[in-house]
C-alpha cells in the first residue's frame, strides 16, 4: 500500500481529495485527533429559526405516585419542539391552575396568551414494570382534539416515547413528518481509542457499537436501521465491516487486496457500494451484504469515491477527478458510462440524497472553505446551507428536512444541523473533545 493510497483512507473521504489532489502524503497529519468522554450526551446549541413559529403549550403529565419524579417527557418534548426552530413553547407560569385533562382546560386562558394548541396527559404504571403514557393536543382555536397517543413501554423507553409524540405534534401542525425519534451515529477519539457510538438524535442515550485502538471510519446505516457498516483500520488496513445493532454480530464483508473503503447500502438492504483499490487505484464496486457477488461499476485512471446509492437503486453517485478537479458523477448501478452531475463550482464531492429523492447534498469548495450545498433536484438550483470552513460528511435526517455535517469551531471538531431552507441551526459538541462522521438513521418503528 502507498503512502497516498494509505493516506486517502485514514482521512476522512473529503479529507481525501483535500489532500491527495495536492500531493500531500504524510499519512501521520492525516488521522484526525481528537478527545472525546464515553457515552456522553450532546450538547445541543440553536440559532435561528422559522419567520412564523407556532405558539404552543406542553403541560407536564400527570404521574401516578409509582413514577413521581421520572416524569421529564414534557420537558423532553419542549426541547424537541424548539429545536426545530417551528415551534415557540410558551410560558405557563401565568396560567393560575393548569388542566389535567380536557375538561379542565379553559380555552380562554390559552387564547389570552395566543396559544394554537395545548399538549396534556397523563404517566402511569402498567404491569410488568412498564409506563402507559397517554397525551392529548388540543387545537385551542377550534377547541377540538388534534391527537391522541397512548404507549405502553418498558421504563427505559421514556424518553423515545417523548420524541415519538414530538413527531406526532410536528406533523399535525406543519404537515411534514419529524425526525425526533430517530438515531444518529458518528466516530469519537478518546486518547488512542477511537469509538462509534450511537445515540437518540438529541445526543441522548450514546452507545457504543465498536471501539478500537486504529481509526474507525464511514459508519453507514442500513435502510431498515437493523445494522451499521464502517471501515476499521484495527487489522492494520482498511476493512469493511457490517454488525447487527441488536446482536452485536459482525461480519467482514470487503478485505480485498489494498484499501477497501466508503461502504454505502443499497436502498433495498442487499448490497453495499464499497470503494476498493483492489485492481489500481480507487474505484467504485457493488458488493452482495453477506460478501458475496462483487462487481466492479466503473472503470477509469482516476479516483472514483464516495458512493452513493439514489433512492431508487437505478444509480451510483460518486466524487471523481476523472475531469481534472473533483465534481460528482453518476453512473447504472450495474455499471457504465458515467456522466457528469454538478458544474457549478470547481469542487464538489461527499454527495448524498434525502430520502424523499428531492435534494441532492455535498461539500462545496466556495472560496477556500468548504461548505455543505443543497442542490434542488428539481428546479437545479444550489444554495450554500452551512457556515464553516472545514465542513464535511453530511448526512440526511430520514424527512428531508434537515441535514448533519461536522465541523469545527474554535479548532475543535463538533457535529452541526441545518434546515433544508437554511434558517434553523444547532450545533452538537462534547465537553473537552471532537466529534467526526455523522451518519442519521432511518425512521423507526413505533412502539405502541
Amino acid at each position: 500500500m502507498n503512502n497516498t493510497e494509505t493516506m486517502k483512507t485514514v482521512k476522512s473521504r473529503l479529507t481525501e481529495y483535500r489532500r491527495v489532489l495536492v500531493k500531500v502524503c504524510c499519512t501521520s497529519a492525516l488521522a484526525w485527533m481528537f478527545a472525546s468522554p464515553a457515552n456522553a450526551a450532546l450538547d445541543i446549541e440553536i440559532s435561528g429559526g422559522s419567520a412564523i413559529q407556532i405558539p404552543i403549550a406542553i403541560l407536564p403529565l400527570t404521574e401516578s405516585a409509582n413514577v413521581q419524579g421520572k416524569n421529564r417527557i414534557h420537558d423532553i418534548i419542549s426541547n424537541d419542539l424548539k429545536g426545530s426552530g417551528m415551534f415557540r413553547v410558551l410560558n405557563t407560569s401565568g396560567i393560575p391552575s393548569l388542566p389535567t385533562t380536557a375538561a379542565d382546560i379553559k380555552y380562554t386562558d390559552w387564547t389570552a396568551l395566543k396559544a394554537q394548541g395545548l399538549s396534556i396527559g397523563e404517566v402511569q404504571q402498567a404491569a410488568n414494570g412498564n409506563l402507559k403514557v397517554n397525551v392529548q393536543v388540543m387545537d385551542v382555536l377550534r377547541q377540538t382534539p388534534l391527537l391522541q397517543s397512548t404507549y405502553t413501554v418498558p421504563a427505559s423507553q421514556y424518553r423515545h416515547v417523548a420524541h415519538l409524540i414530538a413527531d406526532q405534534i410536528y406533523e399535525k401542525f406543519t404537515g411534514q413528518p419529524g425526525a425526533f425519534a430517530t438515531r444518529i451515529a458518528y466516530v469519537t477519539k478518546a486518547g488512542k481509542r477511537f469509538t462509534l457510538q450511537i445515540a437518540d438524535a438529541d445526543g441522548f442515550n450514546a452507545q457504543t457499537l465498536v471501539s478500537s485502538n486504529e481509526p474507525i471510519i464511514s459508519p453507514s446505516w442500513s435502510p431498515d436501521g437493523s445494522k451499521m457498516a464502517y471501515v476499521s483500520f484495527e487489522k492494520k488496513k482498511p476493512i469493511v465491516f457490517v454488525q447487527s445493532l441488536y446482536t452485536g454480530e459482525r461480519k467482514v464483508v470487503a478485505n480485498f487486496k489494498g484499501n477497501n473503503s466508503a461502504p454505502s447500502w443499497a436502498p433495498d438492504g442487499s448490497k453495499l457500494a464499497v470503494v476498493l483499490t483492489y485492481g489500481a487505484n480507487s474505484q467504485i464496486y457493488t458488493i452482495s451484504a453477506d460478501g458475496s457477488n462483487l462487481q466492479q461499476v466503473t472503470k477509469s485512471s482516476s479516483i472514483d469515491t464516495e458512493p452513493a446509492f439514489s433512492p431508487d437503486g437505478k444509480f451510483i453517485y460518486f466524487s471523481s477527478d476523472r475531469g481534472g478537479r473533483p465534481q460528482i458523477y453518476k453512473v447504472p448501478a450495474s455499471g457504465g458510462s458515467p456522466s457528469r452531475v454538478t458544474f457549478e463550482g470547481g469542487y464538489n464531492v461527499s454527495p448524498r440524497f434525502s430520502p424523499d429523492g428531492k435534494y441532492l447534498t455535498y461539500i462545496r469548495n466556495d472560496g477556500g472553505s468548504f461548505k455543505v450545498a443543497v442542490q434542488d433536484l428539481g428546479s437545479g438550483s444550489v444554495k450554500i446551507l452551512s457556515a464553516g470552513s472545514q465542513d464535511e460528511s453530511p448526512s440526511f435526517a430520514p424527512n428531508s428536512r434537515t441535514l448533519m455535517y461536522a465541523t469545527r469551531v474554535g479548532g475543535k471538531g463538533t457535529l452541526a444541523t441545518v434546515a433544508v431552507d437554511g434558517l434553523v441551526r444547532q450545533r452538537l459538541s462534547e465537553a473537552g473533545g471532537d466529534i467526526r462522521e455523522p451518519a442519521w438513521g432511518p425512521a423507526q418503528a413505533s412502539p405502541k
